[in-house]
Protein backbone atom coordinates (compact mmCIF):
# COMPACT_ATOMS: atom_id res chain seq x y z
CA UNK A 1 0.00 0.00 0.00
CA UNK A 2 2.67 2.08 0.28
CA UNK A 3 3.87 1.59 -2.91
CA UNK A 4 0.69 2.43 -4.30
CA UNK A 5 0.62 5.56 -2.38
CA UNK A 6 3.89 7.22 -3.32
CA UNK A 7 3.42 6.41 -6.82
CA UNK A 8 0.02 8.04 -6.56
CA UNK A 9 1.70 11.00 -4.79
CA UNK A 10 4.70 11.36 -7.33
CA UNK A 11 2.12 10.95 -10.66
CA UNK A 12 0.43 14.25 -8.96
CA UNK A 13 3.24 15.80 -8.07
CA UNK A 14 4.84 15.53 -11.54
CA UNK A 15 1.11 16.48 -13.48
CA UNK A 16 0.58 19.48 -11.41
CA UNK A 17 4.47 20.78 -11.68
CA UNK A 18 3.68 20.55 -15.62
CA UNK A 19 0.23 21.75 -15.52
CA UNK A 20 0.36 25.62 -15.53
CA UNK A 21 3.37 25.77 -18.17
CA UNK A 22 1.34 23.04 -20.59
CA UNK A 23 -2.41 25.56 -20.01
CA UNK A 24 0.51 27.98 -21.31
CA UNK A 25 1.52 25.67 -23.92
CA UNK A 26 -2.30 25.39 -24.92
CA UNK A 27 -3.23 28.73 -25.19
CA UNK A 28 0.02 29.23 -27.20
CA UNK A 29 -1.23 26.56 -29.85
CA UNK A 30 -4.23 28.01 -29.62
CA UNK A 31 -6.21 25.45 -28.20
CA UNK A 32 -9.16 27.18 -26.99
CA UNK A 33 -12.45 26.44 -27.25
CA UNK A 34 -14.66 28.74 -29.46
CA UNK A 35 -17.86 29.61 -29.66
CA UNK A 36 -18.68 29.80 -33.31
CA UNK A 37 -18.45 25.53 -33.36
CA UNK A 38 -20.20 24.72 -30.08
CA UNK A 39 -22.47 21.80 -32.09
CA UNK A 40 -23.70 18.44 -30.73
CA UNK A 41 -21.96 14.82 -33.07
CA UNK A 42 -24.53 15.18 -35.91
CA UNK A 43 -23.84 19.27 -36.19
CA UNK A 44 -27.15 20.55 -35.18
CA UNK A 45 -26.63 23.66 -32.97
CA UNK A 46 -26.75 23.51 -29.18
CA UNK A 47 -28.52 26.73 -27.75
CA UNK A 48 -29.27 26.14 -24.49
CA UNK A 49 -25.51 24.67 -23.78
CA UNK A 50 -24.55 27.83 -25.56
CA UNK A 51 -26.55 29.82 -22.70
CA UNK A 52 -25.13 28.51 -19.82
CA UNK A 53 -21.58 28.19 -21.88
CA UNK A 54 -20.82 31.17 -23.63
CA UNK A 55 -19.06 33.03 -21.17
CA UNK A 56 -16.56 30.24 -21.11
CA UNK A 57 -14.90 30.56 -24.48
CA UNK A 58 -10.86 30.86 -24.68
CA UNK A 59 -10.25 28.29 -21.85
CA UNK A 60 -7.86 25.79 -23.40
CA UNK A 61 -9.16 22.51 -23.82
CA UNK A 62 -7.05 19.42 -24.43
CA UNK A 63 -5.58 18.49 -20.82
CA UNK A 64 -5.94 14.77 -21.54
CA UNK A 65 -3.25 15.16 -23.33
CA UNK A 66 -1.31 15.89 -20.50
CA UNK A 67 -2.40 13.62 -18.42
CA UNK A 68 -2.48 10.45 -20.94
CA UNK A 69 1.35 11.76 -21.30
CA UNK A 70 2.45 11.53 -17.38
CA UNK A 71 0.23 8.09 -16.63
CA UNK A 72 1.75 6.38 -20.03
CA UNK A 73 5.38 7.42 -18.75
CA UNK A 74 5.28 7.00 -15.16
CA UNK A 75 3.76 3.19 -15.46
CA UNK A 76 6.28 2.16 -17.96
CA UNK A 77 9.05 3.49 -15.41
CA UNK A 78 7.23 2.26 -11.98
CA UNK A 79 6.64 -1.06 -14.06
CA UNK A 80 10.09 -1.46 -14.51
CA UNK A 81 11.99 -0.06 -11.71
CA UNK A 82 9.83 -2.13 -9.23
CA UNK A 83 10.45 -5.11 -10.91
CA UNK A 84 6.51 -6.49 -10.76
CA UNK A 85 6.04 -8.94 -13.16
CA UNK A 86 3.16 -7.80 -15.09
CA UNK A 87 1.76 -9.80 -17.88
CA UNK A 88 2.11 -7.36 -20.99
CA UNK A 89 -1.15 -8.04 -22.26
CA UNK A 90 -2.96 -6.64 -19.65
CA UNK A 91 -0.44 -3.65 -20.01
CA UNK A 92 -1.35 -3.20 -23.50
CA UNK A 93 -5.18 -3.17 -22.87
CA UNK A 94 -4.38 -0.14 -20.77
CA UNK A 95 -2.41 1.29 -22.57
CA UNK A 96 -3.86 1.03 -25.96
CA UNK A 97 -7.25 2.42 -24.07
CA UNK A 98 -5.64 4.95 -22.84
CA UNK A 99 -3.54 6.67 -25.85
CA UNK A 100 -5.83 4.76 -28.46
CA UNK A 101 -9.15 6.25 -27.39
CA UNK A 102 -6.81 9.72 -26.55
CA UNK A 103 -5.58 10.25 -30.21
CA UNK A 104 -9.39 9.81 -31.23
CA UNK A 105 -10.46 12.28 -29.11
CA UNK A 106 -7.35 14.67 -29.62
CA UNK A 107 -8.53 14.72 -33.58
CA UNK A 108 -11.92 15.06 -32.53
CA UNK A 109 -10.44 18.17 -30.06
CA UNK A 110 -8.97 20.09 -33.42
CA UNK A 111 -11.91 19.49 -35.77
CA UNK A 112 -14.01 21.33 -33.11
CA UNK A 113 -11.20 24.23 -32.98
CA UNK A 114 -10.47 24.41 -36.58
CA UNK A 115 -14.00 24.03 -37.29
CA UNK A 116 -13.44 21.47 -40.55
CA UNK A 117 -10.76 23.91 -41.91
CA UNK A 118 -7.18 23.70 -42.31
CA UNK A 119 -4.25 21.04 -42.55
CA UNK A 120 -6.12 18.62 -39.51
CA UNK A 121 -9.58 18.20 -40.16
CA UNK A 122 -10.03 15.85 -37.97
CA UNK A 123 -12.69 12.86 -38.20
CA UNK A 124 -16.60 13.46 -38.89
CA UNK A 125 -18.89 11.44 -36.06
CA UNK A 126 -19.41 8.24 -37.78
CA UNK A 127 -15.66 7.81 -38.72
CA UNK A 128 -14.60 8.41 -34.94
CA UNK A 129 -17.44 6.06 -33.93
CA UNK A 130 -16.44 3.32 -36.18
CA UNK A 131 -12.56 3.55 -35.03
CA UNK A 132 -13.78 2.95 -31.26
CA UNK A 133 -15.60 -0.03 -32.32
CA UNK A 134 -11.98 -1.12 -33.80
CA UNK A 135 -10.10 -0.30 -30.97
CA UNK A 136 -11.82 -1.64 -27.98
CA UNK A 137 -12.50 -4.86 -30.49
CA UNK A 138 -8.74 -5.06 -30.74
CA UNK A 139 -8.59 -4.61 -26.85
CA UNK A 140 -11.70 -7.20 -26.32
CA UNK A 141 -9.54 -9.36 -28.77
CA UNK A 142 -6.99 -9.30 -26.21
CA UNK A 143 -9.28 -10.22 -23.76
CA UNK A 144 -10.12 -13.26 -25.43
CA UNK A 145 -7.19 -14.43 -26.94
CA UNK A 146 -4.43 -13.79 -25.00
CA UNK A 147 -5.92 -12.87 -21.28
CA UNK A 148 -8.68 -15.75 -20.98
CA UNK A 149 -11.66 -13.58 -21.05
CA UNK A 150 -14.82 -15.62 -21.95
CA UNK A 151 -16.69 -15.26 -18.70
CA UNK A 152 -18.20 -12.29 -16.69
CA UNK A 153 -19.31 -12.97 -13.11
CA UNK A 154 -23.56 -12.22 -12.06
CA UNK A 155 -23.94 -11.59 -8.60
CA UNK A 156 -26.58 -14.28 -7.59
CA UNK A 157 -26.26 -16.53 -10.69
CA UNK A 158 -22.71 -17.16 -10.79
CA UNK A 159 -20.04 -16.93 -13.81
CA UNK A 160 -21.75 -16.76 -17.16
CA UNK A 161 -20.21 -18.35 -20.42
CA UNK A 162 -19.74 -16.03 -23.03
CA UNK A 163 -17.37 -17.72 -25.53
CA UNK A 164 -16.24 -15.84 -28.29
CA UNK A 165 -19.68 -13.17 -27.62
CA UNK A 166 -17.31 -12.11 -24.96
CA UNK A 167 -15.36 -9.86 -27.79
CA UNK A 168 -18.13 -7.93 -28.70
CA UNK A 169 -19.69 -7.55 -25.17
CA UNK A 170 -15.94 -6.24 -24.01
CA UNK A 171 -15.73 -3.91 -27.18
CA UNK A 172 -19.52 -1.76 -26.33
CA UNK A 173 -18.87 -1.68 -22.34
CA UNK A 174 -15.16 0.11 -23.73
CA UNK A 175 -17.29 2.45 -26.59
CA UNK A 176 -20.17 3.41 -23.89
CA UNK A 177 -17.95 3.89 -21.23
CA UNK A 178 -16.27 6.10 -23.18
CA UNK A 179 -18.93 7.85 -24.85
CA UNK A 180 -20.68 7.95 -21.94
CA UNK A 181 -17.74 9.84 -19.86
CA UNK A 182 -17.68 12.31 -23.05
CA UNK A 183 -21.38 13.28 -22.22
CA UNK A 184 -20.52 13.90 -19.27
CA UNK A 185 -17.59 16.10 -19.29
CA UNK A 186 -19.82 19.25 -19.92
CA UNK A 187 -19.92 20.95 -16.45
CA UNK A 188 -16.28 22.00 -15.09
CA UNK A 189 -15.06 19.29 -12.58
CA UNK A 190 -17.78 17.19 -13.07
CA UNK A 191 -16.45 14.13 -15.18
CA UNK A 192 -13.21 14.47 -13.51
CA UNK A 193 -14.45 14.36 -10.29
CA UNK A 194 -16.67 11.22 -10.76
CA UNK A 195 -13.68 10.07 -12.71
CA UNK A 196 -11.51 10.25 -9.12
CA UNK A 197 -14.38 8.62 -7.21
CA UNK A 198 -14.88 5.53 -9.42
CA UNK A 199 -10.82 5.04 -9.50
CA UNK A 200 -10.74 4.92 -5.58
CA UNK A 201 -13.66 2.42 -5.66
CA UNK A 202 -11.42 0.25 -8.09
CA UNK A 203 -7.67 1.20 -6.43
CA UNK A 204 -9.93 -0.76 -3.44
CA UNK A 205 -11.01 -3.64 -5.81
CA UNK A 206 -7.68 -4.01 -7.14
CA UNK A 207 -5.65 -3.47 -3.24
CA UNK A 208 -8.08 -6.64 -2.03
CA UNK A 209 -7.79 -8.99 -4.87
CA UNK A 210 -4.27 -8.41 -4.45
CA UNK A 211 -3.73 -7.10 -8.04
CA UNK A 212 -0.85 -4.98 -8.05
CA UNK A 213 0.09 -4.94 -11.65
CA UNK A 214 -3.74 -3.35 -11.98
CA UNK A 215 -3.16 -1.47 -8.82
CA UNK A 216 -0.20 0.46 -9.48
CA UNK A 217 -2.10 1.57 -13.11
CA UNK A 218 -4.90 2.87 -11.02
CA UNK A 219 -3.02 4.80 -8.28
CA UNK A 220 -0.91 6.44 -11.03
CA UNK A 221 -4.01 7.22 -12.96
CA UNK A 222 -5.45 8.62 -9.48
CA UNK A 223 -2.62 11.08 -8.62
CA UNK A 224 -2.77 12.55 -12.54
CA UNK A 225 -6.72 12.94 -12.33
CA UNK A 226 -6.32 14.53 -8.91
CA UNK A 227 -3.99 17.10 -9.80
CA UNK A 228 -5.79 17.58 -12.81
CA UNK A 229 -9.01 18.28 -11.01
CA UNK A 230 -7.49 21.14 -8.57
CA UNK A 231 -7.07 23.41 -11.98
CA UNK A 232 -10.28 21.82 -13.57
CA UNK A 233 -13.06 23.03 -10.57
CA UNK A 234 -15.26 25.74 -11.20
CA UNK A 235 -14.07 27.97 -12.89
CA UNK A 236 -11.96 26.04 -14.66
CA UNK A 237 -8.65 27.12 -16.04
CA UNK A 238 -7.81 23.66 -18.62
CA UNK A 239 -10.31 21.07 -19.50
CA UNK A 240 -10.06 17.74 -20.58
CA UNK A 241 -11.17 17.70 -24.10
CA UNK A 242 -12.58 14.74 -26.13
CA UNK A 243 -8.69 13.42 -25.73
CA UNK A 244 -9.24 12.91 -21.84
CA UNK A 245 -12.90 12.35 -21.47
CA UNK A 246 -12.87 9.50 -24.05
CA UNK A 247 -9.61 7.94 -22.90
CA UNK A 248 -10.56 7.85 -18.76
CA UNK A 249 -13.63 6.94 -20.26
CA UNK A 250 -12.05 3.86 -22.23
CA UNK A 251 -9.60 3.15 -19.39
CA UNK A 252 -12.01 2.75 -16.64
CA UNK A 253 -14.09 0.54 -18.81
CA UNK A 254 -10.70 -1.52 -19.36
CA UNK A 255 -10.13 -1.23 -15.59
CA UNK A 256 -13.52 -2.49 -14.96
CA UNK A 257 -12.97 -5.85 -17.24
CA UNK A 258 -9.64 -6.49 -15.71
CA UNK A 259 -10.58 -6.77 -12.01
CA UNK A 260 -13.67 -8.62 -13.76
CA UNK A 261 -16.02 -6.64 -11.70
CA UNK A 262 -18.34 -5.46 -15.26
CA UNK A 263 -21.35 -5.44 -12.60
CA UNK A 264 -19.71 -3.26 -10.28
CA UNK A 265 -18.46 -1.04 -13.39
CA UNK A 266 -22.33 -0.34 -14.23
CA UNK A 267 -22.94 0.65 -10.82
CA UNK A 268 -19.61 2.40 -9.43
CA UNK A 269 -19.94 4.38 -13.09
CA UNK A 270 -23.52 5.21 -12.22
CA UNK A 271 -23.39 8.82 -13.03
CA UNK A 272 -22.11 8.03 -16.11
CA UNK A 273 -24.24 5.67 -17.27
CA UNK A 274 -27.82 7.84 -16.27
CA UNK A 275 -25.48 11.04 -17.92
CA UNK A 276 -25.28 8.52 -21.10
CA UNK A 277 -28.77 7.10 -21.09
CA UNK A 278 -30.62 10.03 -21.00
CA UNK A 279 -28.94 11.21 -24.16
CA UNK A 280 -29.43 8.09 -25.81
CA UNK A 281 -33.15 8.16 -24.26
CA UNK A 282 -33.57 11.80 -26.23
CA UNK A 283 -32.13 10.66 -29.34
CA UNK A 284 -34.28 7.99 -30.01
CA UNK A 285 -37.22 9.78 -28.86
CA UNK A 286 -36.22 12.61 -31.16
CA UNK A 287 -35.38 9.96 -34.38
CA UNK A 288 -38.59 7.36 -33.86
CA UNK A 289 -41.35 9.43 -32.12
CA UNK A 290 -40.64 12.79 -33.44
CA UNK A 291 -40.69 14.20 -29.56
CA UNK A 292 -38.45 14.63 -26.73
CA UNK A 293 -38.57 12.77 -23.37
CA UNK A 294 -36.96 15.24 -21.92
CA UNK A 295 -36.95 18.90 -21.74
CA UNK A 296 -32.57 18.62 -22.92
CA UNK A 297 -30.38 15.84 -22.27
CA UNK A 298 -27.88 14.99 -20.64
CA UNK A 299 -29.14 15.43 -16.94
CA UNK A 300 -26.88 17.56 -16.05
CA UNK A 301 -27.84 20.50 -18.80
CA UNK A 302 -31.60 19.66 -17.63
CA UNK A 303 -30.43 20.55 -14.27
CA UNK A 304 -29.03 23.69 -15.39
CA UNK A 305 -31.84 24.53 -17.24
CA UNK A 306 -33.95 23.81 -14.05
CA UNK A 307 -32.15 26.75 -12.32
CA UNK A 308 -29.26 24.63 -10.56
CA UNK A 309 -26.19 26.25 -10.35
CA UNK A 310 -22.92 24.71 -12.04
CA UNK A 311 -21.28 24.19 -8.66
CA UNK A 312 -24.22 22.74 -7.57
CA UNK A 313 -25.16 20.34 -10.33
CA UNK A 314 -20.99 18.83 -9.69
CA UNK A 315 -21.18 19.05 -6.08
CA UNK A 316 -24.44 16.92 -5.86
CA UNK A 317 -23.35 14.44 -8.94
CA UNK A 318 -19.89 13.88 -6.79
CA UNK A 319 -22.11 12.98 -3.77
CA UNK A 320 -24.72 10.47 -5.92
CA UNK A 321 -21.13 9.12 -7.74
CA UNK A 322 -19.82 8.90 -4.00
CA UNK A 323 -23.25 6.26 -3.03
CA UNK A 324 -23.24 4.49 -6.07
CA UNK A 325 -19.44 3.92 -5.60
CA UNK A 326 -20.42 2.33 -2.23
CA UNK A 327 -22.93 -0.03 -3.69
CA UNK A 328 -20.75 -1.17 -6.20
CA UNK A 329 -18.43 -1.93 -3.78
CA UNK A 330 -20.35 -3.72 -2.04
CA UNK A 331 -21.72 -5.66 -4.77
CA UNK A 332 -18.10 -6.16 -5.82
CA UNK A 333 -17.61 -7.82 -2.50
CA UNK A 334 -21.01 -9.36 -1.12
CA UNK A 335 -20.69 -13.30 -1.24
Amino acid sequence: MATLLGLMILSAFITTILLVPFIDFLYRMKMQRNKQVTRDPFNNKTPIFDKFNSWKVGTPVGGGILIVAVVTLLSLWAYGILGISVNPWVLSTLLIACIGFGLLGFIDDVKKITHNTGAFPGLRFRHKFIMQWVLAGIIASIFYFQLGGTFIFIRGIGLAELGFLFIPFAAFVIVAFANAANITDGLDGLATGLFLICLTAFLSISALQIDSSLSIFVAILMGSVAAFLYFNIYKARIWLGDVGSLALGATLAVIGLLSGKTLALAVIGGVFVLEAASSLIQMLSKRFLNRKIFPVAPLHLWMQLRGWEEPKVVMRAWILGFFFAIIGLYLAFIR
